[in-house]
């Protein structure tokens, strides 16, 4: 690291000496940026790109989609997760979306369990399908954090003019998504279909 530069007076010695601080706190505050303070960030709200009516999802076609590729396993399937591997190798309806590359077919690789195969899979996006629950919920987990800064005006009261400081903020985006999709009509089926 550089040697602190020297001031020539005293008035110019405290400015060196805030400024000091000020990135301190700021280095402080970027070194606090945890996975778990990341993963309680908000996230943005954005609309569907999907907007078919109730009745374009009833007239749909049934896709079904099955992995593109299979690469097995050597561990052994774990018995006491069966229950949980049957419920999520159900078959659910949804739509799938793609938030960065609209219309993108998305190909990503599932593992839900140790012991169960590696499989690959080929999502068409913008219309409903019918895939495992495992699936969907990858989609859903899909995201990223984005870390901005922006300028906050600190005023100080023995100064004439202001300071600005920075200030590490991080939201949560939703790269990839699954939207559910009900053959029920129930309204009391719940915010989220999965």
């Amino acid at each position: 690291m550089a040697e602190k530069p020297k001031a020539q007076n005293s008035e110019s010695a405290k400015e060196l000496e805030k400024a000091e601080q000020q990135f301190e706190a700021f280095d402080k505050q970027v070194k606090d940026m945890t996975l778990d303070r990341m993963n309680a960030a908000p996230k943005a709200d954005v609309e569907p790109q999907t907007k078919m009516s109730s009745i374009d999802i009833e007239k749909s076609k049934d896709i079904y989609l099955k992995p593109k590729r299979t690469i097995g396993s050597r561990e052994k399937f774990n018995e006491k997760y069966r229950d949980d591997y049957n419920f999520q190798k159900e078959y659910v309806r949804f739509i799938p979306e793609h938030k960065e590359i609209i219309g993108e077919t998305i190909e990503l690789w599932t593992k839900p369990f140790a012991g169960m195969p590696a499989e690959e899979w080929a999502i068409p996006t913008g219309k409903p399908i019918w895939a495992p629950r495992y699936v969907a919920e990858r989609l859903k987990n899909c995201t990223y954090h984005r870390l901005t800064m922006q300028q906050h005006v600190m005023t100080q009261n023995n100064h004439v003019g202001q300071m600005f400081g920075a200030m590490a903020v991080d939201t949560t985006i939703q790269r990839l998504d699954a939207i559910p999709v009900s053959t029920r009509k129930s309204i009391f089926m719940g915010a989220s279909g999965f």
